[in-house]
């Protein structure tokens, strides 16, 4: 992958895929705050990968995936995909990501014609302005003593370069030791235009939604997160459900919050708006959260 000064430009690589087989794709990951393969990444490429293999006019509806094993950034990605059904209406696809060896990552995901049908939705929770708020830029070097190393602020800025991401409340590890309401909104979108491919937008909103949604855990109990080093954790599973058209370089509301943490996991679940108030997405995460020993 060649290297580029535009940070979004880096990302929109790391998800074009490279076809090996006619359902078999190539990825390369990215440097993350851990030593392992964001989460994010994986189930964006995955998506990436099973889109590919279906009709242009069949747009992605929902998707379930499991965190199998930790990913390794070093090492290029290689994703399978079964082509489980192909029905009149509905799409579904089966993928695989495997390193070294052993299965990683695995998604299901479902992709349906267009169909008019009955609508309602959940109205759109209050939520200031985006532009009123600080950018990670302006708002991370506020709280780097809160965090592990001196480093973290930077690796932070950087990792979140394509996303322009704002926190309409305090962030968790602004609030380290203070319970909280276990909720969380944030405002995103790409810091760019994209192109008119709705594949594109969902996977890029999958991408963004494994960012902040165990959040809401840590407000819970007054945890600072993993750069803090409060806690130790990784992603268990992940469903997302794709209701209505959005554009990911259009400002979207991710309004998350936890109904549950026991048995060292988190649930987090959320909705997100678009601006003008339609429910685009929904998500569901579990994820290990266990507070360190010693």
């Amino acid at each position: 992958m060649t290297e580029s000064p535009d940070p979004l430009l880096d990302l929109l690589h790391l998800l074009d895929l490279e076809q090996i087989e006619r359902d078999i794709f190539r990825g390369m990951s990215r440097s993350s705050l851990v030593p392992r393969v964001f989460g994010g990444q994986v189930a964006a490429q995955a998506l990436v990968a099973a889109g590919r293999t279906v009709p242009a006019d069949r747009a992605a509806h929902s998707l379930h995936a499991y965190f199998l094993r930790a990913g390794d950034p070093g090492a290029p990605i290689v994703y399978t995909v079964d082509r489980i059904r192909d029905g009149r209406s509905f799409t579904t696809r089966r993928v695989v990501a495997v390193q070294h060896g052993q299965p990683i990552f695995h998604l299901s995901a479902s992709f349906q014609s267009h169909e008019e049908g009955m609508e309602h939705q959940a109205p759109m929770p209050a939520a200031p302005d985006p532009e009123t708020l600080p950018t990670a830029a302006e708002m991370l070097p506020r709280y780097a003593d809160r965090f592990s190393s001196p480093g973290v602020v930077d690796r932070l800025i950087e990792a979140r370069a394509a996303v322009d991401l704002r926190y309409v409340d305090t962030p968790p590890f602004a609030t380290v030791g203070e319970a909280r309401e276990p909720r969380s909104q944030v405002w995103f979108r790409t810091n760019g235009k994209l192109a008119d491919d709705p594949l594109l937008h969902v996977c890029l909103a999958t991408y963004v939604s494994d960012m902040t949604l165990l959040d809401s855990v840590l407000l819970a109990h007054g945890r600072g997160g993993w750069a803090v080093g409060d806690v130790v954790g990784a992603s268990l599973d992940h469903a997302m459900w794709f209701h209505r058209p959005f554009r990911a370089d259009e400002w979207l509301l991710y309004d998350q919050e936890s109904p549950s943490a026991s048995g060292g996991r988190g649930l987090g679940q959320a909705r997100i708006h678009t601006a003008d108030g339609r429910l685009a997405i929904t998500v569901i995460q579990e994820g290990v959260v266990r507070v360190p020993r010693g």
